[in-house]
C-alpha cells in the first residue's frame, strides 16, 4: 500500500494504463511538458513520449473529434478537459458522436474513449472553473458517467474506464486533489469493485445519505457529527452516476425509511431529482418521510467570496438529516 494524494493516484492509474496497453493515448491542453494545470499528468510525456501524451490546441471540440477518429482506428484515447466549464464546446461531439456511434453502426464501431473532467467548486475559482455539469451527460444514453471520491477509487476506476469499450466521462473533484489516502497499486482490476457499483461508506439505521465525488468526505463528516447526537446515518458513495446502482440505495432506504441526497450541482434537473423520484417509485411503502435534496442553488456559479455559501456543507447536510427525521423545516425554497 502506498499513501498517495488524489492527483498522484490518478497519475499512477494513467501510468499503469499506458504501460499495459500501447493503444492508450492521452490528449489535452498543457498535459505534456507542463503536466496539466493541476499536474495530474506530470512526468507522463517524459516517460512515454509526445506521441502518446499529446499537447493539443485550445479546442475542446477538436480534442473529442480527434478522439473519435482514434477510436475508429483501435486506439483508447483519454482526453482531459482542463476545467469543467470548458467541456461545453465539446458537447456536440460528445452527445452526437461519442454517445451514439456504437448504436448508429449497430455495434460495429466501439468508442473506448475516456474523458477526464476536473469538476466542482471549493478552490476559489469563478464560473467555467468550478461547475458541476454531470447531469447534462447522465441524461444522454450511450455514455457511462462516473465520479471518484478517494485516491483508491481514483487509481482503480481510471483504469477501469480506459479498459471499457464504452465511452466514459470520469468526473474528478478538483478540491480533493491534495487529499491523501492508502492506495493498493497491485489491485487486480478483475476483482476490484466494478466502476458501476455504489459503495456503502458508513453503515447506519436512521437515515440514508446519498452523494458522490467531492461531497463524500463532507457526508462522512456529517455522519460522524450526527452520531454525536444519537442519529445513525448510512452514507452511500454512488461512484457511478450513469448507470446508477439503485439496488444498493434501495436496500439502504428499505432499512432506514429516510433519504437525503446531496450534490454540488444545482437542484433543478439535478441528479438528486432523479434519485428521489426513482426511490419514491421503488420504495414508497418504506419511506417515513419525503426525500430531501441538499444541493447548490439554482444560480450561476458565484464569485469565490460567496462559493462556500453556495456549496453544501456539514451544517446544511445535517439540516437535511433533521428535516428527513421531522426535526427541521425547509428554507422556503431557497434550500437546495
Amino acid at each position: 500500500m502506498s499513501k498517495l494524494t488524489f492527483a498522484r493516484a490518478i497519475n499512477a492509474g494513467l501510468r499503469k494504463a499506458l504501460e499495459n496497453d500501447p493503444k492508450v493515448v492521452l490528449m489535452g491542453e498543457d498535459i505534456g511538458s507542463l503536466g496539466g494545470v493541476f499536474r495530474v499528468t506530470d512526468g507522463l510525456q517524459k516517460d512515454f513520449g509526445k506521441h502518446r501524451v499529446v499537447d493539443t490546441p485550445l479546442a475542446e471540440s477538436a480534442i473529442i473529434g480527434t478522439a473519435v477518429g482514434l477510436a475508429y482506428r483501435g486506439y483508447r484515447p483519454v482526453c482531459e478537459i482542463q476545467f469543467d466549464g470548458f467541456i461545453y464546446p465539446a458537447f456536440d461531439q460528445i452527445v452526437s458522436q461519442v454517445a451514439k456511434m456504437h448504436y448508429r453502426t449497430q455495434g460495429r464501431v466501439k468508442m473506448p474513449i475516456t474523458i477526464r473532467v476536473p469538476f466542482g467548486g471549493g478552490i476559489g475559482s469563478p464560473e467555467h472553473h468550478s461547475e458541476s455539469p454531470e447531469a447534462y451527460f447522465t441524461h444522454t444514453s450511450g455514455l457511462r458517467v462516473i465520479s471518484v471520491s478517494n485516491p483508491q477509487d481514483a487509481y482503480t476506476m481510471i483504469q477501469q474506464a480506459i479498459a471499457s469499450d464504452d465511452p466514459v466521462l470520469y468526473f474528478e473533484p478538483k478540491r480533493r486533489y491534495h487529499d491523501k489516502g492508502e492506495v493498493d497499486e497491485t489491485a487486480d482490476l478483475l476483482t476490484a469493485l466494478p466502476m458501476e457499483k455504489a459503495r456503502v461508506v458508513t453503515t447506519g439505521s436512521d437515515v440514508t445519505l446519498v452523494t458522490y465525488g467531492p461531497l463524500v468526505k463532507t457526508a462522512g463528516d456529517a455522519a460522524m457529527a450526527a452520531a454525536d447526537e444519537g442519529i445513525s446515518v448510512e452514507v452511500i458513495d454512488l461512484r457511478s452516476l450513469a448507470p446508477i446502482d439503485f439496488p444498493v440505495v434501495e436496500a439502504s432506504v428499505r432499512k432506514t425509511g429516510r433519504l437525503v441526497i446531496t450534490h454540488e450541482a444545482a437542484q433543478s434537473g439535478g441528479l438528486g431529482a432523479e434519485i428521489a423520484a426513482s426511490i419514491t417509485e421503488r420504495c414508497f411503502n418504506y419511506l417515513e418521510s419525503a426525500p430531501v435534496r441538499i444541493t447548490g442553488f439554482d444560480i450561476p456559479y458565484p464569485y469565490s467570496k460567496l462559493e462556500m455559501h453556495h456549496l453544501p456543507d456539514l451544517d446544511r447536510i445535517l439540516d437535511g438529516v433533521d428535516r428527513a427525521l421531522g426535526r427541521g423545516n425547509s428554507l422556503s425554497g431557497l434550500e437546495g
